[in-house]
């Protein structure tokens, strides 16, 4: 006799999520919450909120905002734990609203500001054509470059992109800086490090050291002030315009790669082949980049891995990926170690 399985049930969501069929709409809506986001980064409402709770009409009257459709953004905001609606009404801080403050040291209200530009709004509905092709769409959108149109075409976003990239390189100078340990260099060469955080934060951990900043001309036009004629580290760092992709001319002990190779394969080959032929055999070759298989922050990093496929074609590495990358160029790697919760370094040494 032939026995008949009942058919099996999907698995029961875990206690307190919401079943798959809302999660699934959740998720499709998407998007107001990056708007919600958004729209309170732009508006100054965590600026505005002190360290009390505050009514809604209070809030709106600082922001000038009408307080009806306030409330309904902060309530949608609420459920993603930015902002605390009150038994009272009111609405008080989380750990996470406070981070879009413009004055908390680990402010995150630049870089929001940035994964909502306007351009993002045009390019995430042709990510179905841009993982089609494998290229990406701004070029049909705009007609040029992400760049070029970015720095031609939308400057108060280039002015936003270079406010969250600063943001951005701030806080993890902080922590590359105590990761590394540099003892017994005499030099440290930042490459692509756009104003110079990294290697000025190292400087300062390294009273003796000498560095380098290398990055495009327009980028080291605006290199941080401490590293420019006149500044304390003025006398122990080199300003150098250049472009990695095309060479290397500096010489240093140590060379640092902090989120640059997320270009084509052959871009980013032709950079550490650069590398390799500035700094010799032994030269030490610290790589620091997202990963998209870190799971803590895969959420995040694969978010970057699809915004850099629609705006330049570009990816984030997996581990296995940039072991072969780095592998490929003549770099042994001496250590894989995490630097923070969302970044770690590839330790390595161009082969004898």
């Amino acid at each position: 006799m032939t026995t008949v399985q009942p058919p099996k049930l999907p698995d029961p969501p875990a206690p307190g999520a919401p079943p798959p069929s809302m999660r699934l709409r959740e998720l499709a809506f998407g998007a107001a919450c990056a708007a919600a986001l958004r729209a309170a980064a732009r508006l100054g409402v965590a600026d505005a909120l002190g360290g009390s709770p505050m009514p809604v009409a209070d809030l709106a009257a600082a922001v000038k905002t009408e307080p009806k459709p306030l409330r309904r953004l902060l309530r949608a905001l609420s459920c993603y734990g930015v902002f605390a609606e009150q038994a009272d009404g009111t609405f008080a801080h989380t750990d996470v609203s406070r981070l879009l403050r413009e004055d908390d040291p680990n402010s995150l209200r630049a870089i929001t500001l940035w994964c909502t530009e306007p351009w993002t709004w045009d390019a995430w509905p042709l990510l179905d054509e841009a993982v089609r092709t494998g290229r990406d769409v701004v070029r049909d959108l705009y007609g040029k470059e992400f760049f070029p149109y970015l720095n031609e075409d939308a400057p108060e976003s280039a002015d936003v992109f270079n406010r969250a990239m600063t943001t951005s390189s701030v806080q993890s100078a902080r922590d590359v800086a105590e990761f590394l340990d540099l003892s017994g260099a005499a030099s440290v060469a930042d490459l692509g490090g756009g104003q110079g955080h990294v290697v000025a934060s190292l400087l300062d951990k390294y009273p003796t050291m000498q560095g380098a900043l290398l990055d495009l001309p327009r980028v080291v036009e605006n290199a941080v002030p401490r590293l420019l004629p006149g500044g304390d580290l003025a006398d122990r760092a080199r300003v150098v315009p250049g472009d990695v992709r095309e060479a290397v001319p500096v010489q240093a002990d140590v060379y640092v790669i902090k989120n640059i190779l997320e270009w084509d394969d052959e871009s980013t080959a032709r950079t550490l082949r650069n590398v390799r032929e500035a700094g010799g055999p032994g030269a030490r070759v610290v790589v620091i980049e997202n990963l998209v298989d870190d799971t803590p922050s895969m959420r995040f990093s694969t978010a970057m891995d699809l915004m850099l496929l629609l705006n330049v074609g570009g990816a984030k590495h997996t581990t296995e990926s940039m072991v072969s990358r780095l592998t490929d160029a003549g770099l042994v790697i001496d250590d894989i170690s995490p630097v923070n919760p969302y970044l770690h370094a590839f330790d390595c040494h161009v082969a004898g």
